[in-house]
């Protein structure tokens, strides 16, 4: 889902009173299922094995999310705040990029391990390489998240000046195609009311098909 005219903010009351529902819903999942038990995540983790992560030490990024409600979600502002609690309450990974900053079209490869991926280690900006056979989001100049959903590239990540966002919904099974689009549905309502002259487009794609909905 692409979204353009977003007119920036911190942390608002809807966005504050959408994560404190996306806790309240995660702390009953978690009082009947642990975090790696939940069905979607699950799922994430056998993903993760087979391109040769570790989950445990490299979780994806609902997992992360999910297990952080013991202790809060962060608050960032209120555009992170709302794809962020969106995944949450759907159980799926959401990903927020500053499409400004793109170069050329996203796409999902199996790295070759050559890819530079931008991000910091020890508070220092550094550049990195994906593991050979690692699943990947990248553009023409890099990647853009490593591990499918794990950590997403400086230069793309959201800031307090975006105006125009990317969002990557990742879905496997047992997630079904309607609870995908419900969870599209929620996030394009909420990303809409960030201003006036918010426009969205969204594209579905498959290993078989794609279909885009205005």
């Amino acid at each position: 889902m692409a979204a353009r005219g977003i007119v920036p903010g911190p942390t608002d009351e809807v966005s504050e009173a959408l994560l404190c529902q996306a806790e309240s819903m995660a702390r009953k999942l978690l009082g009947v299922q642990a975090a790696e038990d939940l069905p979607h995540i699950a799922a994430w983790r056998e993903a993760f094995r087979a391109f040769g992560a570790k989950p445990q030490r490299t979780r994806n990024s609902v997992e992360a999310l999910t297990r952080r409600v013991q202790t809060g979600l962060p608050r960032v502002n209120r555009l992170t705040d709302i794809y962020n609690a969106v995944s949450v309450i759907h159980q799926l990974p959401i990903g927020g990029e500053d499409l400004s900053r793109y170069v050329g079209a996203p796409r999902l490869i199996r790295a070759t391990g050559e890819e530079t991926f931008d991000t910091t280690a020890g508070g220092t900006d550094v550049v990195e390489h994906p593991d050979a056979g690692e699943v990947v989001w990248c553009d023409d100049a890099g990647v853009t998240c490593r591990r499918w959903n794990w950590r997403q590239a400086r230069r793309t990540q959201l800031s307090e000046h975006t105006t125009t966002a990317l969002f990557i919904l990742d879905a496997l099974d047992p997630m079904s195609d309607r609870q995908l689009l419900d969870a599209a549905d929620e996030l394009d309502a909420h990303i809409r009311r960030l201003g006036p002259d918010v426009q969205t487009v969204r594209r579905v794609l498959s290993k078989s098909s794609s279909a885009e909905r205005d």
